[in-house]
């Protein structure tokens, strides 16, 4: 599948990948500029394949708590929050953002490979709650604008002040496409959620409205691909599914399970959660050395070889200088400043298990 900003990374250059069934930029010249841009300026990115699943009705709030694993009901009108669905054994399905438009009006946003499994679970669990699903993936784009220079690049675009929104909220908007002439303005939902570490916007609208949102941004910043994206999170400690996140760990490994510890209300995957201790936790491994560690690596304590962890993401931070990873690693043995070897390539090299995120902006 392609987004509707196809052609215009074609015609910047970029270098195309397969992700999640989608032909999505990796990067339009040199990913480190990319990275670097959004670390110090502003980038641009098309997330136009990530899911949009409009939940609406009476029911709503309570089809997501049934839904979901934490407590939706309670989100205030305009406000976004984390989440993560489960299997019926606890196992993660996706993790998710999910806006709260008004009353009984909620927007869902998958990942985009596990949109259809989201669809799926979502319409199975709908039983009698009086609400309507609307898959609208299809028809949404969605532009991010990241960095310390997202606020001040849009701040002359938007009707209403970006700079109004706290973090974790979102609210419609009209866009100037233009930069003032005298062309219509476009209606986007301003989310200021992110995904870099930075401060930053979503501008979510409808695919024919994607190339005039582009055009309006693009000039402020550094159009950037899914490789700076997850160098990126990576700094930030953010997980990525199918990497940190799998069905075969629950919320509880994850770090989530304060999600759900005071939730009174019944939802899919309670009952294998309550209770429950990780078996893993994701832990963040720092190394002054210069070789980076990759998905897959095998983590030991230092001078043993028992094996306690297996590397989930890793690379060299761009921003720190040198090499960071996050893993799934022993309970027992995750406690900051442990130190451990990774084995790359069959050659054990020194990491220390340090405190996360590895990268937080000054603002913060």
């Amino acid at each position: 599948m392609q987004t509707p900003l196809h052609a215009t990374h074609e015609a910047l250059g970029a270098t195309f990948t397969d992700f999640g069934g989608w032909d999505m930029p990796l990067k339009y010249g040199n990913e480190l500029d990319e990275h670097r841009a959004v670390r110090s300026g502003v980038g641009i990115f098309d997330l136009s394949h990530m899911g949009e699943i409009n939940v609406q009705g009476p029911d709503a709030g309570a089809f997501l708590d049934y839904a979901l694993i934490s407590n939706l009901s309670a989100l205030k009108d305009g406000k976004a929050k984390y989440s993560m669905i489960v299997a019926e054994d606890g196992g993660i399905l996706d993790d998710l953002i999910t806006y709260k438009f008004g009353e009984n009006h909620f927007m869902v946003v998958p990942n985009a490979a596990n949109t259809p499994a989201v669809w799926e679970a979502f319409q199975a669990r709908k039983g009698d709650f009086d609400v309507e699903l609307r898959n609208d993936s299809e028809a949404i784009a969605l532009v991010a604008v990241q960095g310390p220079g997202a606020l001040t690049a849009l701040k002359p675009l938007l009707a209403d002040d970006p700079d109004a929104l706290s973090y974790y909220s979102g609210t419609w908007s009209s866009l100037r496409s233009d930069n003032g002439g005298s062309s219509e303005p476009v209606e986007v939902f301003v989310a200021r959620t992110g995904y870099t570490g930075e401060d930053g916007f979503e501008l979510f609208c409808m695919n024919e409205d994607a190339q005039a949102v582009w055009d309006a941004v693009i000039g402020s910043g550094t159009p950037c691909g899914l490789a700076a994206r997850d160098s990126l999170r990576l700094e930030a400690s953010m997980p990525l599914y199918g990497h940190e996140l799998t069905t075969d760990i629950t919320p509880v490994e994850a770090g989530m399970g304060r999600a759900f510890a005071k939730k009174e209300a019944d939802f899919v995957g309670k009952e294998a959660l309550a209770g429950r201790e990780p078996s893993v936790v994701i832990a963040g491994l720092s190394s002054d050395q210069r070789r980076a560690a990759r998905e897959g690596a095998e983590v030991f304590l230092a001078g043993s070889d028992d094996k306690i962890g297996v590397v989930t993401s890793g690379q060299p931070s761009p921003t720190l200088g040198h090499p960071v990873a996050l893993a799934h690693v022993d309970p027992a043995h995750a406690e900051v400043g442990t130190e451990v070897e990774i084995d790359i390539r069959g050659r054990r090299y020194p990491f220390t298990i340090v405190q996360t995120p590895f990268y937080s902006r000054k603002d913060a």
